[in-house]
């Protein structure tokens, strides 16, 4: 019996069948006895035209711990009852089922945690990102719905927070026994060329005016000038600018007085947002901004009061906030601590009368004159200011009033870290929801941790 030629068909289906055993993986010598060119690698190429099909579970997805998954517990412990009555789709009605609230109130508590504030960012995310996703449970996004719950729902964001910190207080782990105020400048959504003076502003409401009215008249002579869609986009950006510009006129006695007498011609309002104010910044440049005020508890490190100004300016500012604390919780601090931008005599007098009770510890002004005691007595202060300089002179209150910078400026430096660098919206009233949202979100980890330590304090 012989064996089976080289080029036999039985050869043949063995090399088709088996290609790793078809020739000898030997490197082939040539006649001078030297190897020649070694084979090709094989290597598992990438081939993405084919169809998979993959059984996707969002629950298997996302691991226990996750931090969606700790902002979806906390919103689900949430009241959000004025949230969910404002849907005007109802059962045994037309009309398509609106979002959960509690979906878009987590997606942006965790996108504010994860340094994300751009509405088409986290619609993007929402496509892409698992614990996103993992979120929504299925239900498309839009940037649009996004954006619109972001700032539509500024009274009952504040009322979340006023609520979420009450729940702690009566738990204990939040007191008001001491808390720190400081102010954070975040640049605003407005070009400094957009700051004009008020002979500019008067004709750009003049040339708005006539640009609204050219629009209405194209529309009423000729329908089909141009689509529908467009013209009313142009229609709808034109009104805008005429608003935007009439706020602008509106804002400009405000900024004129805080100028002097012979200054007050060249007072500016911006035409992209009027209520932004050029401030001094960190940096020591000046740009449009806002200044966010957050109140926060000591003991806790939870913010406990939020607010947008616009004034670069932190005087006058401790007896509102100390005046909000109040209303929200139904008691004042015993202590407040801030910086010497606070320090108004005024303010130190009203926060420590006997109705609210608190003690002032802000640093005293250095006198202009050498060999004076700061922490002396003047002439003509009151009994409460004198207490105020001869307090801040104690070793006691230099120690406590180190945990006005261990406290306020640690949770600057942690909205910073989570996006608050510039903010996107215009408007106080919009910059102040994007402020409260920052502070749920804070808050939010705060309270994990404490009751956390909580546990573990009990347990030992």
């Amino acid at each position: 019996m012989t064996s089976p030629s080289s080029d036999s068909p039985e050869t043949a289906r063995v090399g088709d069948l088996f290609p790793d055993f078809a020739e000898d993986p030997r490197p082939a010598q040539d006649t001078m006895g030297l190897a020649s060119a070694p084979p090709a690698p094989r290597v598992r190429e990438a081939v993405r035209e084919q169809v998979m099909l993959r059984p996707v579970c969002l629950e298997d997805l996302v691991s226990a711990d996750h931090q969606a998954r700790v902002v979806w517990a906390y919103v689900e412990g949430l009241d959000l009852s004025a949230l969910y009555g404002e849907i005007k789709a109802v059962d045994g009605h037309g009309g398509r089922a609106a979002t959960d609230p509690k979906i878009l109130l987590a997606l942006w508590l965790y996108a504010t945690l994860q340094s994300v504030g751009s509405a088409r960012a986290l619609e993007r995310l929402c496509h892409e990102h698992v614990a996103y996703q993992w979120i929504c449970g299925g239900v498309g996004m839009n940037y649009h719905t996004l954006a619109d719950f972001r700032v539509d729902h500024e009274a009952t964001l504040d009322e979340l927070l006023s609520e979420s910190v009450a729940v702690l207080m009566a738990e204990g782990l939040v007191t008001l026994e001491r808390v720190a105020q400081d102010g954070m400048r975040v640049r605003a959504s407005a070009g400094a060329a957009s700051f004009r003076r008020g002979v500019t502003l008067k004709q750009c409401l003049k040339h708005a005016r006539r640009q609204v009215r050219a629009l209405r008249e194209e529309l009423e002579q000729d329908p089909a000038a141009t689509s529908r869609r467009q013209q009313a986009a142009r229609a709808r950006a034109a009104t805008e600018r005429l608003d935007r510009v009439r706020k602008a006129l509106r804002r400009l006695p405000e900024m004129a007085e805080k100028k002097k007498a012979d200054k007050k011609e060249t007072a500016r309002a911006s035409t992209t947002d009027a209520e932004a104010t050029v401030m001094k910044m960190g940096d020591g440049g000046f740009r449009p901004a806002y200044n966010l005020q957050l109140s926060t508890d000591t003991g806790s490190q939870v913010i406990v009061g939020v607010d947008a100004i616009t004034s670069g300016n932190d005087q006058g500012q401790m007896a509102p906030m100390v005046e909000q604390l109040v209303e929200r919780y139904g008691q004042a601090p015993h202590e407040v601590l801030v910086d010497g931008g606070f320090a108004k005599k005024e303010d130190i007098e009203w926060v420590a009368s006997p109705e609210l009770g608190c003690t002032v510890f802000a640093p005293v002004s250095t006198p202009k004159k050498d060999g004076v005691d700061p922490f002396l007595p003047k002439p003509g202060d009151s009994t409460v200011i004198a207490a105020w300089r001869i307090r801040m002179g104690t070793e006691e209150a230099k120690q406590i009033y180190k945990d006005r910078a261990a406290t306020a400026e640690c949770v600057n430096a942690l909205a910073r870290n989570r996006g608050l660098q510039r903010l996107l919206v215009r408007g106080r009233r919009k910059v102040r929801a994007i402020t409260l949202l920052f502070a749920l979100a804070h808050n939010l980890l705060r309270t994990v941790a404490l009751r956390a330590q909580a546990q573990a304090a009990l347990a030992t």
